[in-house]
């Protein structure tokens, strides 16, 4: 598939926040609290220096859209790499045809490839647009330049640079619970290997420290429950609304295209599955609402308005 040439604009809004990257970090505030309060724990231990440890952590959020740090991320965490020469010529008139009909500048978002044999992309940090190998070897100019508009979709949106905000100020506190979950597990064993008495100590003790954290922080811990079902929706309407984005710059066709072949793999591999014996497990409902994509049906349906054909002012008679 070729592009024709198009006079490109230039957007008013490189990059954004639209309501669902809001409501994302709106998510994360419990988590962020629970951080702080594990963050300032710790630097008591270290008195006056450990004023500078906490705004060193609150400050490392400005590592999300700070270049070198995101291509070491690329790099070391998510695996990708820069597209070899004979790669760029592929991806180079692809992508510079989504940018066109985004208004997007060149210079924004970098492209990056991860080696990888399945039909794959990411929008990662606040710049970084990766695709697997194989979906640059294998798919149509058309199809390909739809899943880099979907990718673009989530940067334009802020899903990316939100998501990994919220991931940086939770990570204090999720390492605190793994520690407690450890600790407590540990004590547990060897105190009711004694008596039955020492196991309820510990569930007293740890009750009481529970206690005392969710009165700390005005009860915002005991959302912390339902909070992944929240993200994991957020998540779902982010996926939606970068689908709509690629509609919106005319790749409705090619993205259809794209998850009807991702289903129609998928629907294979079951079927492979059953015939050697070993059919897949059913995904529970509990488990579907922790899905952080809707299932390609759902995003079929909701790409359907963009694909019936647009009438046509007819000619004056």
């Amino acid at each position: 598939m070729r592009f024709t040439q198009r006079r490109s604009h230039i957007s008013e809004y490189q990059r954004g926040a639209d309501a669902t990257a809001i409501g994302g970090l709106l998510l994360h505030v419990p988590n962020f609290l629970g951080s702080l309060l594990v963050v300032g724990l710790v630097s008591l231990f270290f008195g006056t220096p450990g004023l500078l440890l906490v705004l060193a952590w609150l400050a490392g959020g400005a590592l999300v859209v700070h270049r070198p740090t995101e291509r070491a991320l690329a790099r070391y965490v998510l695996k990708l790499r820069p597209p070899t020469q004979q790669e760029l010529a592929r991806l180079a008139p692809v992508w510079r045809e989504v940018l066109t009909r985004a208004g997007i500048e060149q210079h924004t978002y970098e492209l990056w490839v991860e080696d990888s044999d399945e039909l794959n992309a990411v929008a990662a940090a606040g710049h970084i647009v990766g695709v697997t190998r194989f979906a640059l070897e294998q798919l149509p100019s058309g199809q390909l330049a739809a899943v880099l508009a979907h990718e673009l979709g989530h940067h334009v949106g802020g899903h990316s640079w939100s998501g990994l905000l919220g991931y940086w100020y939770a990570l204090p506190g999720r390492i605190a619970w793994r520690v407690m979950q450890l600790m407590a597990y540990v004590i547990f064993r060897v105190s009711s290997a004694f008596s039955c008495l020492g196991g309820l100590v510990v569930l007293a003790f740890f009750g009481f420290l529970a206690f005392m954290t969710v009165s700390a922080l005005y009860g915002l811990p005991l959302l912390l429950p339902v909070i992944p079902y929240l993200m994991a929706a957020v998540s779902r309407r982010a996926e939606l609304l970068a689908d709509r984005q690629a509609a919106a710059l005319d790749f409705a066709p090619m993205l259809a295209e794209v998850l009807w072949r991702m289903h129609t793999a998928q629907e294979q591999a079951k079927a492979a599955a059953a015939a050697a014996g070993r059919p897949l497990p059913r995904q529970s409902p509990l488990a579907r609402l922790l899905s952080s994509h809707p299932d390609h049906h759902t995003r079929l349906h909701h790409l359907a308005p963009y694909l019936q054909p647009r009438p046509y002012p007819q000619a004056p008679g």
